[in-house]
């Protein structure tokens, strides 16, 4: 009798001390199936998610039954309102002496020509800094087109850089009186897939109609120009705003046996572009994290509440993200990261830890060496859906993914399942499990310090 109560006794402390074995976790998850079969079901399932709409909803309820069936606790889903903007016709044609049809797609928030279209004589220029310093008078009433060279860059660097040519020209070319405005997309690739994603309107600016060309119509379209003749194109895009929608964010939880330890906030947003079926944006980071959550939970009760959400809204303005960070940012986390750049190899991982936190980065940073991961000294800042808890001193931990080839993909028709490398996927699982095993089980207190870059 004495030893059975004695082995009741030690029943907790076996439980909780498996988690703490990361590397026989991550050397298991190098074989992980979960992830993909999580955005397998998910991509085939329910396809393109766009934010707001019926099929969005569709994922959410879909998320909700997956992850129970997982064995999360805690499921549930946190709705918000939010504007919804959904997709019309869209075509393009040059006219003139040399007529053809281009390539192209809306932009989130475009405004919409007549049924008909809009014609228009089309002004060219190099980079936004060009654009905002044309006048007016040269604007009114023409199609504007702005291009630029994004270079391919394994840190991705290469989007926020050009990033303006779609956030910020079209609201400048409608303050000028521009009929409507086309972008080369903001792409690496050479295929003719026009890049979606979102713009706003900013300093009281009008809706116009703002498209995306592929990169080689983009190109036609500059040799056109460099003929030195006018150049005439027929726009139709017929999008609309249909009021206000649905959102929600789908939160599952493996709760830890400390409450005073914080809360360890992984995930990635279920809402996609509507052109693809969202696979590597972003089927793939719910996935990775999802089943990384899950190894933890099953070798045993963490220290540490690890809390799995899977965003919505993300797309079309950080939404999900910004709603999260109202209703719990009083909460104490003791980590955030999310997976949002898509399914290659994780290469590189950052930090954003308080100092007394060091050995706790030391312990991630060997046990994702095997996995061919560097250490940075670059500040983490957790993914776009948890930046704005990251940036207001939540600690962080971010696993970068290779983003080589990513922007041939991003916010496009090829954005599909096919573009996944289970190998590849796997890592990243690997990867997620062993970070998380470390820092849902550190002794360290992670709550309360000054999140910062640490030394190695």
């Amino acid at each position: 009798m004495l030893k059975q109560r004695l082995a009741l006794l030690a029943l907790p402390f076996l439980v909780a001390a498996a988690p703490h074995d990361a590397e026989k976790l991550r050397d298991a998850a190098l074989k992980d199936t979960v992830a993909w079969d999580i955005v397998e079901d998910l991509t085939t399932e329910i396809g393109p998610r766009l934010a707001g709409t019926e099929a969005e909803a569709r994922a959410r309820a879909w998320a909700v039954a997956r992850l129970k069936a997982m064995g999360f606790a805690n499921v549930r889903v946190e709705e918000f309102d939010m504007p919804v903007w959904v997709r019309g016709e869209e075509r393009a044609e040059v006219l003139g002496g040399n007529p053809q049809p281009l390539a192209l797609t809306a932009l989130g928030n475009s405004g919409a020509t007549p049924p008909q279209g809009v014609e228009a004589e089309v002004i060219a220029f190099d980079s936004v800094a060009e654009l905002t310093a044309a006048s007016a008078e040269r604007l009114r009433g023409k199609i504007v087109f702005v291009t630029h060279r994004m270079n391919k860059a394994q840190d991705g660097s290469s989007y926020g850089y050009f990033g303006p040519v779609r956030r910020l020209a079209p609201s400048i070319a409608s303050q000028k009186g521009a009929a409507a405005i086309v972008i080369r997309s903001l792409g690496t690739d050479n295929h003719r897939f026009p890049h979606t994603g979102n713009q706003s309107w900013s300093d009281g600016a009008q809706p116009i109609p703002a498209a995306a060309l592929s990169n080689p119509d983009a190109d036609q379209l500059e040799r056109l120009i460099k003929r030195g003749k006018p150049v005439r194109l027929r726009l139709v895009l017929t999008p609309r705003q249909v009021g206000i929608g649905k959102s929600g964010n789908v939160i599952a939880e493996v709760p830890g046996t400390d409450p005073r330890a914080g809360i360890v906030l992984v995930g990635g947003h279920l809402d996609s572009w509507d052109l693809g079926t969202g696979a590597i944006d972003d089927g793939a980071g719910v996935a990775i994290t999802a089943a990384a959550a899950k190894r933890i939970m099953d070798a045993g009760r963490p220290k540490r509440t690890i809390r799995l959400v899977w965003f919505g809204a993300e797309e079309v303005g950080v939404r999900g993200g910004e709603a999260y960070r109202s209703r719990h940012s009083g909460e104490p986390h003791a980590l955030a990261s999310e997976s949002d750049f898509g399914a290659d190899r994780i290469w590189r991982v950052d930090f954003a830890l308080p100092p007394a936190a060091k050995a706790v980065a030391d312990r991630i940073e060997a046990a994702l060496a095997p996995l061919g991961i560097a250490r940075s000294s670059v500040q983490a800042r957790g993914g776009p859906d948890v930046g704005a808890l990251v940036a207001s001193g939540v600690p962080a931990v971010t696993l970068q993914q290779d983003g080589t080839d990513y922007f041939d993909l991003h916010h496009t028709h090829d954005d599909t399942l096919d573009k996944i490398d289970p190998r590849k996927l796997a890592q990243n699982v690997a990867a997620w499990t062993a970070m998380l095993a470390v820092v849902a089980n550190a002794p360290e207190p992670l709550v309360g310090g000054a999140a910062q870059s640490l030394p190695k």
